[in-house]
């Protein structure tokens, strides 16, 4: 589990209201760099090219559009991100809870990128995939047609036009995406944990977030491809995955498919730090309240 050996029996409950906890805040707190790195995977408007700047695309969405447009979308991404860092944490925790070490509490690195891959899956099927494709349908909309007035109105569109497959509209590349950045996530970030664990080096804030964004490069640099897919499928207008590489490729070329690198990597290196030092705090106040509860009422571990 991601709080290390000694936290091996945290209740599944704890899991995921930590994660959610802890989803909510990493997304608010970075999404600017996030809506920059989405505008630029997506296709470019005629005579208007895109900076490849990540604070440049920000600075001049800011000037041109004000704040708020910097957080266009940002309700369906937090949304999405609390129900999906819960349910990946919440299944990570109970993959490694039944793999790890019972001697140790810890996984092989194979292990633990299989336990992250798992929770991946889980995570787009149930949250991210709609919420991702609401999120950067905004997103799209909002330099173009500026038809949707909010994420409950793009979402009653959609629904009116395309039915629930709209929502899942890029299911196949966010679930690749989502499977593998969070096998890389999660698997990274423990086996640093379960490294610095096995030699006795003093967990806390600093090792939490330095680990999160080292995880954070390893993430971005391995699955970038599947993000640049996602986000071209999850349009405005939408695209099968088979048209959003055809059109990655007809675009830029294979290289294409690492558009919004430094963007992302601004981004997961802060938000990575942030999440899992989110989570295991979170973990450290819920914990405590959940036992006391428990007692209380006479009520056993999840």
């Amino acid at each position: 589990m991601v709080s290390g050996a000694n936290d091996s029996q945290t209740p599944a409950i704890v899991s995921l209201a930590a994660g959610g906890v802890a989803g909510g805040i990493e997304a608010f707190t970075s999404y600017p760099l996030e809506f920059a790195k989405t505008r630029v995977q997506l296709r470019s408007q005629k005579g208007i090219p895109t900076p490849k700047n990540p604070f440049l695309v920000v600075t001049q969405v800011y000037k041109n559009e004000g704040i708020r447009a910097l957080y266009k979308g940002c309700g369906a991404l937090v949304v999405g991100s609390i129900a999906k860092d819960g349910v990946r944490f919440l299944f990570f925790d109970q993959i490694k809870q039944s793999f790890a070490d019972p001697q140790t509490g810890t996984l092989s690195p194979l292990r633990n990128l299989f336990a992250g891959m798992t929770a991946g899956v889980v995570a787009s099927i149930t949250a991210v995939t709609p919420t991702e494709r609401i999120k950067t349908a905004l997103i799209d909309d909002a330099r173009t047609e500026k038809r949707f007035r909010s994420g409950l109105h793009a979402t009653s569109v959609i629904w009116k036009e395309h039915g629930l497959l709209g929502l899942y509209r890029g299911f196949v590349g966010t679930t690749l995406k989502q499977a593998s950045a969070t096998a890389f996530r999660m698997g990274t970030y423990n086996i640093l944990k379960d490294f610095e664990t096995k030699r006795q080096i003093q967990q806390n804030t600093a090792t939490n977030f330095a680990n999160g964004s080292v995880a954070g490069v390893v993430t971005t640099l391995a699955t970038q491809p599947f993000d640049v897919i996602k986000t071209r499928s999850q349009s405005a207008h939408g695209a099968s995955t088979v048209e959003a590489v055809k059109s990655v490729l007809l675009d830029y070329g294979v290289r294409g498919f690492w558009k919004g690198t430094s963007m992302r990597l601004g981004r997961t290196v802060f938000s990575g730090g942030i999440l899992f030092t989110s989570y295991e705090a979170a973990v450290k106040v819920i914990q405590p309240l959940y036992d006391g509860l428990g007692r209380k009422e006479g009520v056993g571990a999840v």
